[in-house]
């Protein structure tokens, strides 16, 4: 399964916006308004939930300093990453896209497709208020 979320212009630079993204802490602030946990459990990984769902703990796997970040299930149960691309558009002003790459049965991914979509949508959206 692969869902992108739409490009979004962010008021940071390239490099600022990198950094605020390699800090797990900071993803507490981009967040939807749904979810019922979020806790840092190192420096480079946390766990969330959103009402309704199983809680989730992402782990950072990879950057390619200033224009990629890979956050990964730390679970093998639901093995997926999430890809934020950062592009430079100005000196303070950057673009990302959020990628979604995750391998489900057919049954799991009808299930979790609208969900999923939603959620980067939200992140790239509270992106885009920094």
């Amino acid at each position: 399964m692969h869902i992108e979320s739409p490009k979004t212009s962010v008021n940071k630079s390239q490099e600022a916006l990198f950094h605020f993204l390699s800090d797990t802490k900071n993803f507490e602030t981009l967040m939807p308004e749904n979810t019922s946990k979020f806790e840092v459990l190192s420096e480079d990984s946390f766990v969330f939930a959103l009402k309704g769902m199983p809680e989730i703990v992402l782990k950072l796997k990879d950057k390619n300093e200033f224009d990629r970040i890979v956050l990964g299930a730390a679970s093998d149960k639901l093995p997926f990453t999430l890809t934020a691309h950062i592009s430079a558009i100005e000196e303070d002003k950057s673009e990302a896209q959020l990628v979604f790459d995750g391998e489900f049965n057919t049954m799991m991914g009808m299930m979790i497709k609208g969900p999923i979509t939603s959620f980067i949508g939200t992140l790239s959206a509270n992106m885009g208020k920094l």
